[in-house]
């Protein structure tokens, strides 16, 4: 399928090694690719393979390099609220999105008491200070009701596609989950994407 032409969307999705963010960025790769749109993808990793710094830039549509440059995504999603403000404040453009689960994921430091883990109202506050379009969700409690708590990148994923900024069919994205995943996996995936499709879609509708 030849690519589409499309002004480009940049897309940052952050958290912890462990968490399954650069996966949820291969997915959400893997879709845009079956939408016969272009995809460049660029990982970061951290010092610790699991409880180091993560995220993934993906840029869609029609991009000619794989970075996203200072001050101009469009959106950040991340699975660790403090990982997300720490990105967002680099990368995101004013007025951008961001999408935050408010479970922490707290580091050594703080759960040994050599250090203080921000109240989510300090997040909030430092994100719009920055001039971010904020939109917090317990997705790890979420995953939970879906049927497995590691399926809170899912629900963020539905809540990227509640926010309408990408140019992908959530078809796509689903058929995408069936090339990776067996069944019952994708069954609790695609119940945590609607679930955090609707939680998004409802916050919208009360803040607007």
């Amino acid at each position: 399928m030849t690519e589409q032409r499309m002004p480009v969307v940049n897309v940052i999705i952050a958290g912890v090694g462990g968490q399954g963010s650069i996966l949820t960025s291969h997915l959400l790769a893997e879709a845009a690719l079956k939408g016969g749109l272009g995809a460049k993808l660029a990982e970061t990793f951290g010092a610790a393979t699991r409880g180091g710094s993560v995220f993934a830039q993906l840029r869609l549509g029609q991009a000619w390099a794989p970075m996203i440059r200072e001050d101009t995504a469009d959106v950040v999603v991340s699975v660790e609220p403090v990982e997300g403000l720490r990105v967002a404040s680099t990368y995101l453009k004013p007025g951008g999105w961001a999408l935050f689960n408010t479970h922490p994921w707290y580091p050594v430091d703080v759960t040994v008491g050599r250090a203080a883990y921000p109240a989510l109202a300090e997040i909030a506050q430092a994100m719009s200070q920055l001039g971010a379009r904020l939109i917090t969700l317990d997705a790890t409690a979420l995953a939970i009701r879906a049927g497995d708590a590691r399926a809170s990148n899912s629900v963020l994923l539905g809540g990227l596609f509640a926010l309408s900024i990408l140019p992908i069919q959530e078809s796509c994205l689903f058929e995408a989950m069936q090339d990776r995943w067996p069944a019952r996996l994708v069954a609790i995936n695609q119940k945590a994407y609607h679930l955090g499709f609707e939680a998004v879609k409802q916050a919208m509708r009360e803040t607007a």
